[in-house]
């Protein structure tokens, strides 16, 4: 088995992983995961192939793979070396027995992507059957369970359109049992856990409102969560998107459709993408195409043919040309930049915060013979202009986690029509992959990352009323 998983997930690496690596190191990093489990083992690599050994001496020696194979056979040999080595070490070392083959993989593993990338990970059996069973919507009802008052449960945050808002119950109704077991918020979890199950299957829910009892059968489906958080101030559409879950993109440009479909439409937008860590890569490209007309919002690239794409825009811009600004700190990850950096690259918005977190790498979801699963890194995200993501981050245009005074002079500056800032965005959009580190972080030194701040809010409000500095901030 350990020689399947070996030969299904080396294939994917050594066709697919983002970055390129010699059979040699990708053995050997492999086999250093025996050296975690057994501080006396030790493998190294020489002409002859890869060593094990215990104590100095060797354990066995295998050689690696001859050049010019195709990835699936040079796979299939380093697999079966692997295999071989790996039981050299479990016939002479007892704590590789205790382990166990399972932690044995996942060390090898471990040790593996700790030298080709941070975001790829091994995921044992059981932790993706739970994986597996989040994604096909465990649970799926549509509502939480919240503690009220004295030892009452109570329903709270009811998905529109999901099972539970169809049947009629409503935000505060009160839980007497699940499946015929009361429930109390002196266990709070346990009533949560009895509502988990997979999609298809049912769960009875009695409830009690205004001294009524009813009883309720809801079916488990997928219900997308309500990510997007709506709100108007002062005549400024505010959206607050949490996470990018699979219905975020349509969320958005259903806000921005009845927002400016009103008689008196949003004098701009503010789009709140602080903390968000991420989610689906197609809703960020969604949520950014409903603010661009045409051209292109993405780009990925890899070196298998299949990770180069560019990702275009297929709608009008449906905030009608109004004043965006996006807001983002040192957490807005992934997907979050891919929006702040499509809307801040085509000059659409005004980007305001401190630099994202740099993470631009798309991870594929590969499955395993023994039921585990690897995410495996296999392309880049690049900004429209061709700028990585990765390691850079979105660098505002408006920095506000230097300080209030920098951040009132910056808005001052704007204001004359000169973005202060844009000495640092024109490197950035002029930097290609590899970007060496020490520029990167020079590049996010000039913003460094931070929490968002108090005075996010005032420098989106400002920039939204003073058109000259609006259109300092996004001249490209």
């Amino acid at each position: 088995m350990i020689e399947a998983v070996w030969t299904t997930a080396l294939t994917a690496i050594l066709e697919r992983h983002v970055e390129a690596a010699s059979v040699g190191d990708i053995g050997l990093w492999t086999l250093r995961g025996l050296s975690v489990l057994d501080p006396v083992l030790t493998a190294d690599r020489q002409e002859a192939g890869l060593r094990l050994l215990a104590n100095g001496q060797v354990l066995a020696t295998r050689p690696l793979p001859p050049p010019g194979l195709p990835p699936a056979a040079t796979a299939a040999r380093l697999a079966e070396a692997l295999a071989a080595l790996d039981q050299a070490g479990w016939n002479a070392s007892l704590p590789l027995r205790r382990a166990g083959s399972d932690r044995m993989l996942a060390s090898g593993f471990d040790e593996l992507f700790n030298h080709m990338d941070p975001y790829s990970r091994y995921w044992p059996a059981d932790e993706a059957q739970r994986a597996r069973d989040r994604r096909v919507g465990q649970a799926g009802l549509g509502l939480r369970l919240a503690a009220g008052r004295g030892n009452q449960v109570v329903l709270t945050a009811l998905a529109v359109g999901g099972p539970a808002a169809e049947a009629g119950l409503r935000d505060g109704d009160r839980v007497l049992s699940i499946d015929g077991v009361a429930v109390s918020t002196r266990d709070l979890g346990a009533a949560a856990a009895l509502l988990e199950g997979p999609a298809g299957t049912s769960t009875e829910l009695t409830v009690m409102r205004a001294g009524r009892r009813r009883s309720v059968l809801l079916v488990r489906r997928p219900v997308p969560p309500e990510t997007v958080r709506v709100e108007w101030r002062d005549g400024v559409l505010w959206l607050r998107v949490a996470a990018f879950s699979a219905a975020s993109g349509e969320q958005v440009a259903n806000a921005l459709r009845e927002a400016f479909g009103r008689a008196t439409p949003p004098i701009g937008v503010v789009l709140d993408l602080r903390g968000n860590r991420g989610g689906v890569l197609t809703q960020a490209v969604a949520m950014a195409d409903a603010f661009l007309d045409g051209g292109v919002v993405a780009r990925t690239a890899g070196r298998h043919p299949e990770a180069v794409r560019a990702w275009p825009s297929d709608r009008i811009d449906l905030a009608d040309g109004k004043p965006v600004v996006v807001l983002v700190d040192g957490r807005s990850a992934s997907a979050a930049e891919v929006v702040a950096a499509a809307l801040g690259d085509r000059g659409r918005a005004a980007i305001v915060g401190s630099t994202t977190m740099g993470k631009g790498l798309i991870q594929l979801l590969v499955p395993l013979p023994n039921g585990a699963e690897m995410s495996l890194s296999w392309s880049r995200i690049l900004a429209p202009s061709g700028w990585p993501i990765q390691g850079i981050g979105v660098i505002p245009g408006l920095c506000t986690s230097l300080g209030e005074e920098v951040q009132a002079t910056q808005l001052a500056t704007l204001a004359t029509g000169v973005a202060p800032m844009a000495a640092v965005l024109a490197r950035q959009r002029q930097a290609r992959d590899p970007v060496p580190a020490t520029q990167a972080q020079a590049l996010r030194a000039a913003c460094p990352p931070a929490e968002g701040r108090a005075g996010d809010v005032g420098a989106a409000t400002a920039l939204i009323a003073n058109p000259d500095a609006f259109r300092a901030a996004t001249r490209r």
